[in-house]
C-alpha cells in the first residue's frame, strides 16, 4: 500500500504557528525529509524512531542544485514505495519559493499519491508579527511576493515595479540580504522621489527575531550598524513602517 507523500509547510519557524494538519502529518511520519530552515522546535515534534533526513539547500552550497533536487525526488519515491509515511517538510509554504511544484510533478509522473499541506509563509508572518498591514483600505490594495536572490530586473520589470511602489503596493522580498546593495540600487531607481520604507525581519517568529525599519535610502546603513542573521524577509513600500 502506498501512503500519500505529504509535502508539508512548516511555517516560519515557531511550532505553534503550524497548522493542525501539518502537525498531524509530522507526528505520524515514518520518514521526514526536512529543509534547511525548518526549526529544531518543529523537528522535535517527530515521534521517536522517525527517520530524519536532511534535504536542505541554502545560499552558498557547493554542487549542482538540480542534482540535489533529483536526489530528493528519488528519496521520496523510494521510501513511499517501501510503504512508509513520508513527509517532505518545507519551511513556510511549499509553493512560495519552495520548489514544491517540481516535486509534485515528479510524484505524479511516478504515480505516487501525494498531498500538499499549506503553511504560513514567512512574509505574511513577518508582516503580522510586526504589525505591518500588507493591504489596507484606501492605502494599499495589492501585495507582491518577489525574490532578491538574483536581482536581475530588466527595464520592463523595473517600470512595473516603480508603478507598484508609487501606487502603494507592498513588496515582500525573500532571499535579498546577500544581494542587498544591488537590490536597493534598483529599488531606489524605481521609487524616484517617493518615500519608501523597508522593514527587515530576521528569523521570523523565532525567539531571536529581530526587526530593523528605515527608509529605502537609510536601510543599508542601518543594517550595517545592526547586522541581521539570515534568513531575512524584507517588507517594502510606502506603508511598510511598523505601526
Amino acid at each position: 500500500m502506498l501512503h500519500p507523500v505529504c509535502i508539508t509547510g512548516a511555517g516560519p519557524g515557531a511550532a505553534d504557528l503550524l497548522t493542525v494538519r501539518a502537525l498531524r502529518s509530522i507526528e505520524h511520519a515514518d520518514v521526514v525529509l526536512y529543509d534547511n530552515l525548518v526549526s529544531a522546535e518543529i523537528l522535535a515534534l517527530c515521534r521517536p524512531g522517525t527517520e530524519m533526513i536532511y534535504a536542505g539547500k541554502k545560499y552558498g552550497d557547493q554542487g549542482d542544485p538540480v542534482a540535489r533536487q533529483v536526489h530528493i525526488n528519488r528519496q521520496m519515491e523510494l521510501y513511499a514505495r517501501e510503504g512508509k509515511k513520508v513527509v517532505r517538510l518545507k519551511s513556510g509554504d511549499p509553493f512560495i519559493y519552495g520548489r514544491a511544484a517540481e516535486e509534485v510533478r515528479y510524484l505524479r509522473e511516478q504515480n505516487i499519491p501525494f498531498e500538499v499541506i499549506p503553511g504560513l509563509t514567512a512574509g505574511i508572518a513577518a508582516a503580522s508579527l510586526c504589525h505591518i498591514p500588507l493591504t489596507e483600505r484606501n492605502r494599499s490594495n495589492a501585495v507582491l511576493f518577489c525574490t532578491g536572490h538574483t536581482a536581475n530586473y530588466d527595464h520592463e520589470q523595473l517600470d512595473a515595479l516603480a508603478n507598484m511602489l508609487r501606487t502603494g503596493t507592498s513588496l515582500v522580498m525573500y532571499m535579498g540580504l546577500s544581494n542587498l546593495p544591488g537590490v536597493l540600487e534598483k529599488l531606489k531607481l524605481a521609487a524616484g522621489e517617493e518615500t519608501v520604507y523597508v522593514t527587515a525581519v530576521s528569523q521570523v517568529s523565532g525567539a531571536t527575531q529581530q526587526t530593523v525599519t528605515a527608509t529605502l535610502n537609510e536601510i543599508e546603513n542601518r543594517l550595517a550598524a545592526t547586522p541581521l542573521p539570515m534568513p531575512v524577509v524584507f517588507i517594502i513600500g510606502r506603508h511598510a513602517d511598523v505601526l
